[in-house]
């Protein structure tokens, strides 16, 4: 249950209640109201909700803020609410305190919800189809690819527990230009473990990756596709290698707990006719022309910065063709409501030309949305590495894994919206220390535990929420803890709207801290009396709850122990 939106609700529908009886009094006049805005102030010494109702409607009710809010204010009828009181400030805020039975039902709920606190059904069980990662299959997964990774995954999490049906998606570029180097640079290494002398074009795949697969090909074949015909000789070389790999990217996102539920080839779209088939409708739809031999989309007619090629004049489709043809296969083939993709920021160009054509073909564009990704700099000692200091190799995806744990490489990608630029401080992702918000968090869920664990062995168990006296949480730690904890299912409706999971790292990390400043002042197994100990103690089960199903949600293990 969303606790802050039923209160917010609530406050909402009291103050309408008391707008139409002073308006049956005679007190206001019978005016159309302007919506107003109830939100949490950044102060709550100024109340847990704050309404604004009195300056919007100074206007059409030709009286003076204040003077409305007063005349609300003493309408209001908060009996049985989940409010104690309302008051008055500034110019004519209305300011709502909640009461200690909103504060009860909160950790009553959790309770009760247990793993599934926090999901709601906002989303409707729309289906969205999230893409993310996407790395040419010619070589391994850089830092880059890390950080789209964790935000993609943790996106689809998110949407999920939003209401969403989501699935995952990965999109293996397995045809085009990166395919075609990917043979020559097979077929150089494999002729020169055949005693070639040929040399390495520059434009070539230089990674001792592309070595070894030459090498393993010749040991497995021999010479016997030396003297081949070439293509028959690429074809071979490229059925050897690519497989292998894609399997080492469904190893290596498998370790950093990413599962996809499809792996989609863009060369079934040429297979299939859909590359074609898309070039067809684009001519169709009356917005190509041809130039110089060449067919041009009229891309600026639809919005973007400048028309572009589809087909080149010897025929061959440019490489926006199959992508266009593979979100055409997901919002129409597939049917999806919508489609995310996570991508870097040197796509911003290619956004609104991919977006014009889907219009062209008849979709809704708006049902595309692109997270642009913003670089990483990895540091250490303060300084940027550009190699892992173990192997001595460029630094990639395992490469950073062998240097780190996958719970602080999903937690620290996380750490900052996708759009921001990133400093990824391996030091610090090691450190155990309250400077290190993951090693934070997931310290506050040990301590729990082991607070939870150690009064159980002593005999006070974690007390049935209906029997705990959970009015008896009335300190400001307490509470402000309890707000915190009411937050979840808000901030994961926020994450998926605004799609930016970070809203969850910094949602755990500042519930952390929340967690620390109750402990550090409120006593549980020394408490004044049994009945407070109870109440806190059912707290701390809720805290314990809460921090568990963010950690889950995130991917980001939550320890017992530490």
């Amino acid at each position: 249950m969303n606790s802050i939106a039923a209160a917010s609700e609530q406050a909402q529908s009291l103050i309408m209640e008391a707008l139409g009886r002073l308006v049956a009094d005679g007190v206001f006049p019978a005016e159309p109201l302007p919506p107003f805005i109830i939100e949490i102030p950044a102060d709550r010494s100024h109340g847990d909700f704050a309404a604004n109702v009195a300056m919007v409607c100074a206007k059409p009710l030709r009286m003076p803020p204040r003077k409305i809010a007063e005349a609300i204010a003493g309408a209001l009828e908060t009996e049985g609410s989940m409010f104690s009181r309302v008051e008055i400030a500034g110019p004519g805020f209305l300011n709502f305190f909640l009461s200690s039975l909103w504060y009860e039902e909160v950790i009553r709920n959790i309770i009760a919800e247990n793993t599934t606190y926090g999901e709601s059904k906002v989303g409707q069980g729309k289906r969205v189809l999230v893409e993310f990662v996407s790395a040419n299959p010619t070589g391994p997964m850089h830092v880059g690819n890390a950080r789209g990774g964790a935000i993609g995954d943790c996106l689809a999490s998110v949407l999920n527990a939003a209401g969403y049906q989501a699935d995952r998606e990965f999109y293996i570029n397995d045809a085009g230009n990166q395919i075609e180097k990917f043979a020559t640079s097979l077929e150089v290494r494999y002729l020169q473990a055949c005693g070639r002398e040929i040399e390495m074009p520059e434009d070539a795949y230089q990674g001792a990756d592309i070595i070894a697969h030459a090498n393993a090909f010749f040991a497995e074949h021999g010479d016997a596709y030396a003297n081949a015909e070439q293509q028959s000789r690429r074809d071979a070389l490229v059925a050897f290698a690519l497989p292998k790999n894609i399997q080492g990217l469904k190893d290596d996102l498998f370790q950093y707990r990413i599962e996809y539920d499809r792996w989609f080839a863009e060369s079934t779209l040429h297979a299939d006719g859909s590359v074609a088939g898309i070039i067809q409708q684009l001519k169709d739809s009356g917005y190509t022309y041809e130039k110089e031999g060449a067919l041009w989309f009229k891309a600026e007619e639809l919005g973007a910065d400048k028309d572009f090629v589809i087909v080149r004049s010897n025929g061959i489709p440019t490489y926006v063709v199959p992508d266009i043809a593979y979100h055409y296969n997901k919002l129409v083939t597939r049917g999806y409501d919508r489609a995310i993709d996570i991508l870097g920021a040197d796509h911003h160009g290619y956004v609104p030309r991919l977006k014009a054509a889907l219009t062209a073909l008849g979709v809704d564009a708006s049902r595309l949305t692109v997270v642009l990704m913003q670089m990483v700099a990895v540091m250490r000692d303060g300084k940027p590495v550009k190699q892992s200091k173990r192997s001595g190799k460029a630094l990639t995806l395992i490469t950073l894994l062998e240097d780190i744990p996958v719970d602080a490489a999903r937690f620290f990608f996380n750490l900052r919206e996708a759009n921001s630029h990133f400093e990824f401080d391996l030091d610090l992702a090691v450190e155990k220390s309250s400077s290190n918000p993951v090693y934070y968090v997931q310290y506050a869920h040990a301590r729990l535990c082991s607070l939870i664990r150690n009064l159980a062995e002593e005999g006070f168990a974690v007390p049935a929420a209906n029997a705990a006296g959970l009015s008896l949480l009335a300190t400001t730690p307490e509470r402000e803890l309890i707000r915190q904890l009411a937050m979840l299912p808000a901030e994961i409706e926020s994450a998926a709207k605004q799609l930016d999971p970070s809203r969850m790292t910094k949602y755990a990390v500042e519930l952390a801290a929340m967690f620390h400043k109750f402990y550090d002042a409120c006593k549980v197994k020394d408490a004044e009396t049994s009945e407070l100990r109870d109440a806190r103690l059912l707290l701390c089960a809720a805290a314990r709850q809460v921090l568990f199903n963010v950690l889950t949600l995130l991917k980001v293990s939550a320890p017992e122990k530490m």
